[in-house]
């Protein structure tokens, strides 16, 4: 693992390429275009251009800056050789809420070593907002726009507000464990996909439950939900 100096270097890295991307990507925030349907899940799984520009920015990046780290990204899949250190991209995360005009979209770097996420940045660039964390042994922190984040102090369930992105994400099981799940709590919101992991470790949501995540969705989040006191698991 690296010293804790070069891991508040890579943090600061990760934020950087993930404001690359969500800026390349707010250029086609409500405006004109283009919308495919990728078939890669059922029904309607929407890619953009945006996506495209915005992971092809972030992929140069850090290529130049770590020419031998791996890359996962959502849009253009593998590349690099067998570094410990791989970057994981979501250039939109949140597509539909993009589509639709909404400010809850997300652009996500996470950064593991040996399998393990360390380092994750959140941007909005709508909102202006840059949440970081990081989760390697002793060395934890997450923080938004600069500024230290912690989960709130952990309610009981009547109390707690729980977020999810959508029934359509679960299996029919999943579905009535999650009902189950709100029926016992205060509040239930649905939407904002990663922003409302965000929300969970700035201390405003309670509880995050979702289902189908695939690596380039969470890995970003994992290292900021631990750096802000919080838990997250499969």
């Amino acid at each position: 693992m690296a010293p804790t100096a070069d891991l508040d270097t890579l943090r600061a890295f990760a934020a950087e390429v993930a404001l690359q991307g969500a800026h390349v990507a707010a250029r086609w925030f409500r405006q004109p275009v283009a919308v495919e349907c990728k078939g890669e899940k059922a029904g309607f799984d929407p890619v953009t251009e945006a996506d495209r520009a915005a992971e092809a920015v972030m992929r140069a990046a850090i290529a130049e800056r770590f020419p031998d780290h791996r890359i996962i990204g959502e849009e253009a899949g593998t590349t690099g050789g067998d570094s410990p250190w791989c970057w994981y991209l979501d250039p939109i995360d949140g597509t539909r809420a993009f589509i639709a005009g909404l400010p809850s979209w997300t652009t996500l770097v996470g950064l593991t070593c040996e399998g393990r996420p360390v380092a994750g940045a959140i941007v909005q660039p709508v909102l202006k907002e840059v949440f970081t964390g990081l989760d390697a042994g002793t060395v934890r922190g997450a923080w938004r726009n600069g500024r230290p984040i912690a989960v709130a102090p952990r309610p009981a369930l009547a109390e707690a507000v729980v977020m999810t992105t959508g029934p359509e994400y679960f299996a029919p099981a999943e579905w009535a464990a999650f009902r189950r799940l709100a029926g016992r709590c205060r509040i239930t919101r649905y939407g904002f996909d990663a922003y409302a992991y965000a929300m969970l470790a700035a201390g405003h949501v309670d509880r995050v439950a979702e289902a189908g995540l695939a690596a380039h969705d969470i890995m970003a989040l994992v290292p900021l939900v631990r750096g802000a006191g919080g838990v997250i698991s499969g």
